[in-house]
């Protein structure tokens, strides 16, 4: 695979990152450590919550999302990291089983105006399930080095 560079991020282009299926040890594992919340946590108390059974942690969903994110990328990806994010929605519950897509599309590109070796891509990444349906998004930037003259 060839490196990725600001170049490779196209206005309006959509990049789909993968697949991943979110278990239930998983859930629970992450939420002990991170969001030990009962719906995260204990079966029993997640069946009596408004979701009906044992969620993700939203957290541990945009963490699934950055892993695919970097599994899409090759090894020499020209990645400078990340500023931030603007905005993440939890639109609906993840549960056991829930086999997460995501796609990835580049909302703008512009060089840097301070650092002419790199270049800003504002992104918005969507996780669906494998029932299509909306279950997370992120609108971020990252910072990828220019394309070697």
């Amino acid at each position: 695979m060839r490196p990725i560079y600001f170049e490779d991020y196209v206005v309006g282009s959509e990049h789909h990152l993968g697949s991943y299926t979110v278990t239930e040890d998983e859930i629970v594992a992450f939420a002990r450590q991170y969001d030990p919340q009962p719906f995260h946590v204990d079966r029993a108390a997640a069946e009596h919550s408004i979701y009906g059974g044992l969620i993700s942690s939203g957290w541990m969903t945009c963490g699934i999302m950055m892993r695919l994110l970097v599994q899409y990328m090759p090894p020499e990806t020209a990645s400078m990291g990340s500023p931030g994010v603007d905005e993440i929605r939890w639109l609906k519950p993840v549960f056991a089983g829930d086999t997460l897509s995501v796609v990835l599309e580049v909302l703008e590109a512009r060089p840097s105006s301070s650092k002419p070796d790199r270049g800003i891509v504002h992104t918005i990444w969507r996780a669906t399930n494998q029932r299509g349906e909306p279950v997370c998004t992120v609108k971020g930037m990252g910072m990828y080095g220019r394309r070697p003259a």
